[in-house]
């Protein structure tokens, strides 16, 4: 992809975050405290473009979220990348991705090639379920914490933020590059550059080609940043085809996957999604051990009664700065871009 050249060039050694030496501390992200309530789940709106319904998002049901913590921002390539240097983890060989000739198919690239990890402060992807799962055990046996991946019904929760609109930026699509790298106008030009496809696509510009350095859009109320678009993010439940049935209580629905084959929600849509899947209620799914950099990635969650310490909330300091430092550089890169 174009995307190794256009961000490599800006991914100087200052702002790298070099692969974790043996025995240092596992890098803990900033966490959100997201408050306890009850949502209603789902959508009955028609879809756009030819007016059916979602059957896969009904029937609308109320749902009591316990509090919970919730990750900031999506899991980086730097923290992935922590967690396969202390373990020898093993990911997919292959990644589906984009290419000129198909249109899509299973390429020999893993998360860490550079076209899918143009810096260390970009969102992991490439990465399986099964990849997701191991990385929130490891960070848990490290830290003596839980974490975890979100439940659907909390992943819905936290993105909306006591919101009731279409998308959590509100109705308007327009607004969704606030918010969110999607499939805009800027990624229209770069895959028909890179790969001769011409998509439709929503009439805004994130700037942002491919997927974007974490954290560089308006967080939601409850300050999550990147909920819609970049990477879409598993979460804890398989697949079923509606809500039929469905936990009220935030737990994760793991009853009758085996009906359904081996398939896991994804939540959020991503750089590459259009509109319709960046609403609040829309779902996806994958395989458990699909890697695609279309493209699934993850945030992580964890109990509140886990970890009640003043010192559970501190992030780790050293990352939150190379962060910042990063998202400047990235923000000068914009404003480059748009002269």
């Amino acid at each position: 992809m174009k995307q190794a050249i256009v961000f490599l060039s800006l991914a100087c050694a200052a702002l790298a975050v070099q692969a974790a030496k043996p025995g240092a501390a596992p890098i803990v992200p900033p966490m959100v405290t997201i408050p306890a309530g009850s949502f209603a789940m789902g959508s009955s709106e028609p879809r756009i473009g030819d007016g059916s319904h979602n059957p896969g998002e009904r029937p609308v049901h109320t749902v009591t979220v316990p509090s919970f913590r919730m990750a900031k921002y999506e899991t980086t390539v730097g923290q992935f990348r922590q967690f396969v240097a202390a373990t020898g983890h093993k990911t997919q060989a292959q990644c589906w991705q984009y290419d000129r000739a198909e249109g899509i198919k299973l390429a020999d690239t893993a998360w860490d090639a550079p076209v899918h990890a143009p810096t260390e402060f970009h969102p992991a992807l490439c990465v399986t379920w099964e990849d997701a799962n191991a990385y929130v055990a490891w960070l848990s046996q490290q830290t003596g914490r839980r974490f975890r991946l979100p439940s659907e019904a909390e992943w819905e929760y936290a993105a909306r933020a006591g919101s009731t609109s279409k998308y959590p930026s509100g109705d308007a699509p327009e607004r969704l590059c606030e918010v969110a790298n999607m499939k805009d106008r800027r990624f229209r030009a770069a895959a028909k550059r890179d790969f001769g496809l011409d998509m439709l696509v929503t009439d805004c510009d994130d700037v942002a080609e491919y997927t974007s350095v974490v954290g560089m859009y308006q967080p939601n109320a409850f300050g999550l940043h990147d909920v819609m678009g970049n990477v879409a993010e598993w979460v804890a439940d398989c697949q079923h085809p509606d809500y039929e049935g469905a936990p009220i209580d935030g737990s994760a629905w793991t009853r009758g996957c085996e009906t359904e084959g081996d398939y896991f929600i994804t939540r959020g849509g991503s750089y590459s999604s259009s509109r319709q899947v960046l609403r609040s209620a829309a779902r996806g799914h994958g395989g458990r051990t699909n890697a695609s950099s279309l493209g699934e990635g993850f945030r992580i969650a964890e109990d509140i009664g886990a970890c009640t310490a003043k010192a559970c909330a501190v992030p780790d300091a050293g990352f939150v700065a190379a962060l910042a430092r990063a998202q400047d550089q990235e923000r000068d890169r914009r404003s480059l871009a748009a002269q």
